[in-house]
This record gives C-alpha cells, structure tokens and sequence, in this order.
C-alpha cells in the first residue's frame, strides 16, 4: 500500500508539471516582461488571447504619470501597414483596446512607453492574439476535467504497469475511458463553441491539439486491444502511457484554427 501511495504521488506529480509546461509554453499563454525607463523597472503583461463579443483590452499597470505610449497592430500573418492606438491613462494604469476580429482571426502587436526623451518597446517580437468566441462553462470544465484527470491516471496505469502492479489494467482503462470522453466527445463541442468546428486536426487540418489527441487515442485503443482477454499488456500500457505524457506536453492550441485574410481588403473591420 505505501508503493502505491508513492505511485499515485509520483503520478500526480507527473501530470501537474505537464500541464503547467503546456499551459505556460502555448501560444495563448500572456506575454510578460519588463522595460527600464528613467531607471525604474516596468512590469507589463500583454494577453494572447480574447474570447466573446468586443474589442480585446490592453491594461498595462504603470503608476508613473509621466508615461505614456501607444499600441502598434495590424492582421496577422499579412503585409498590412502598421496601426496605432495611444494609451490612455486611468488612474494608474494606461489602457486601450484592439478591434475586435472574425472568429479566429489574429492580430500582432506591441506597446510603446514614453517618459521624456526615453522609449521602451515591449515586447521585442510582437505579440500574437487570437480571437474566439466565448466556450460555456458545462462543456470547457467538464473538458479540463475529463483530459487532467485522463492524464493522470494514463500515467498511474504506465508506473503500475512498469511495477507489474496488477492495478495496471484498470487504471489504463478508466484512462482510455477519460480520454475518449475529454478529447473526441468534449473537445470537438469546445471547438464547434470556439471556432465553429468540429475537427480540425487530420484529415481536416494541422492542428495539434487535435492531432496529438488523435495520436493518444490511437495509442490507448491498441493498449485496450492488447489487454482483450484479461491480458496485463505492460508493454503496450507503458508505451500508451509514455505517447500520451510526450504529445500532451506540445503546449496547447499549436497551429490552431486561424482566419484567412486572403479575401479581406486590409481595413476592413
């Protein structure tokens, strides 16, 4: 028993560093960093993402009224001529918004601070946002739910199985379970409710949230066929697990849904 508890917190160990480096190394994930002007230090964060209706606000905390700036954008990937907004100061935060954009549709972009005759631009390379529409509660909890604890106990079945525990088989059956349910049944309503499709990885596209969960579920589905029979299959539990720990670590929304610009005029909202 006390194996087993270490087992379980070595798991759960696992799949929170997993989701943190996904999280934290996506393309949605804030910009943040800092700029020096007149030697003190400003912490700014810059946001990646915007769902629902309306324009995508940009709140930078910069308490020094003699700071000001402006916010430089244009459609993103395109040769569009570089847009302005200037910062506008609300008490100690200087504020502006980005249009908002078609389902999908991204923007580049990057701020400019002014104090005197100093300038700083953050960051370096422009920011890339997406927008999308708004995903409901009922459906993205249940989603997150469903795919952390998958995870989870997709890696408690590899260690178990590794350990020649016999519990290796049904961990890895409750984790093909979370998966197909986390991953084919609620991932494509994520994707209808986001961005208006069901699936956009193979055959349809190249995303790799959906192609590595497409990858996983391959490798769980010939996990469960090699246990047929009452068969341990720790073999193919551990190389199902071990798939499944080395795609979910792609950071999330990778080469996801994005507008084409080819058929809009630049300017056009």
């Amino acid at each position: 028993m006390k194996n087993r508890r270490w087992l379980w917190a070595a798991a759960v160990v696992i799949t929170l560093a997993s989701a943190v480096y996904q999280r934290m190394s996506g393309p949605t994930y804030p910009v943040r960093g800092t700029v020096t002007l007149g030697g003190e230090q400003v912490s700014l964060r810059l946001t990646r993402t915007h769902p629902g209706a309306g324009d995508q606000p940009i709140v930078l905390t910069v308490p020094n009224t003699a700071t000001s700036g402006e916010v430089r954008w244009r459609r993103y990937p395109t040769g569009d001529a570089w847009q302005t907004l200037p910062l506008v100061r609300d008490g100690d935060s200087l504020t502006a918004a980005l249009p908002h954009q078609p389902v999908a549709g991204k923007l580049e972009y990057q701020v400019r601070l002014l104090r005197g005759d100093q300038r700083a631009v953050f960051p370096e390379r422009p920011a890339i946002t997406r927008f999308r529409n708004d995903v409901p509660a009922a459906v993205l909890i249940p989603h997150v739910l469903a795919m952390f604890l998958g995870m989870l106990f997709s890696t408690a079945a590899g260690l178990s199985a590794l350990a020649r525990w016999p519990q290796a088989r049904r961990e890895a059956g409750i984790a093909a379970a979370l998966l197909l349910v986390g991953g084919f049944i609620l991932g494509p309503i994520m994707q209808w409710y986001g961005f208006g499709a069901w699936w956009t990885g193979v055959p349809f596209g190249w995303d790799l949230t959906d192609n590595k969960t497409l990858v996983a579920g391959v490798a769980w589905l010939w996990a469960v066929f090699q246990m047929r029979g009452g068969r341990q299959a720790r073999t193919a539990i551990m190389l199902a697990a071990l798939v499944t720990l080395v795609v979910f670590a792609i950071p999330h929304s990778t080469w996801g849904s994005e507008f084409k610009w080819d058929s809009v005029p630049a300017g056009t909202p």
